[in-house]
């Protein structure tokens, strides 16, 4: 039996251009490419064509669609879609949670994370022992905002335990008298 190992993606550190290199995109001696073809008009099909079928053949290809969405670049042809397709991403790019992401960042490597992603981070890290030390460091916070961050998680898993907790509890028997708001008169 053959076993396949799905390598998880290279994601960018912070600060990371590095690659931009490998960009099929970028134009070397050898690999002359007209940048313009990557600001088409809407109504020049085969720019565009030309363009995404160079971004096909990108080994970053997700880097540079994830910079383009993070930093809000709304310009040209980016990681393989027009700015008309990249549009509804831009909305949701904040709520994306993607776990190897979180591993990564958990791990020490500096990701760029979403919201979403960074409220994973945190929530792992409680879950792992991390210390708040720790989590300030992968998270570039103060350490009191690490603690913070753990008070307000130490919270939020107690308030979901008790609301799961009351949702659990045995339904009232049958033919027992319920008292309701009304019956209990007013106070003096």
């Amino acid at each position: 039996m053959t076993s396949t190992t799905i390598r998880p993606a290279r994601h960018r550190s912070l600060g990371d251009h590095t690659w931009q290199d490998q960009a099929v995109c970028q134009t070397t001696e050898y690999n002359p490419v007209d940048p313009e073809i990557f600001f088409p008009a809407p109504d020049e099909i085969d720019k565009i064509t030309v363009a995404k079928a160079l971004c096909g053949q990108c080994p970053v290809r997700r880097a540079c669609l994830d910079a383009a969405l993070e930093a809000g670049d709304t310009d040209g042809i980016r990681g393989g879609l027009t700015e008309e397709e990249r549009e509804p991403l831009h909305g949701r790019i904040a709520h994306r949670l993607d776990y190897s992401r979180v591993n990564d960042t958990i791990a020490g490597r500096d990701v760029h994370l979403t919201k979403a992603e960074r409220r994973a981070v945190i929530r792992a890290a409680y879950r792992h022992g991390v210390t708040e030390q720790r989590l300030a460091w992968l998270l570039k916070i103060t350490e009191e905002h690490a603690q913070k961050l753990y008070r307000e998680t130490r919270r939020a898993l107690r308030n979901r335990d008790l609301n799961q907790s009351a949702k659990t509890t045995a339904p009232p028997e049958a033919g027992v008298e319920h008292l309701g708001r009304d019956d209990f008169g007013t106070a003096a």
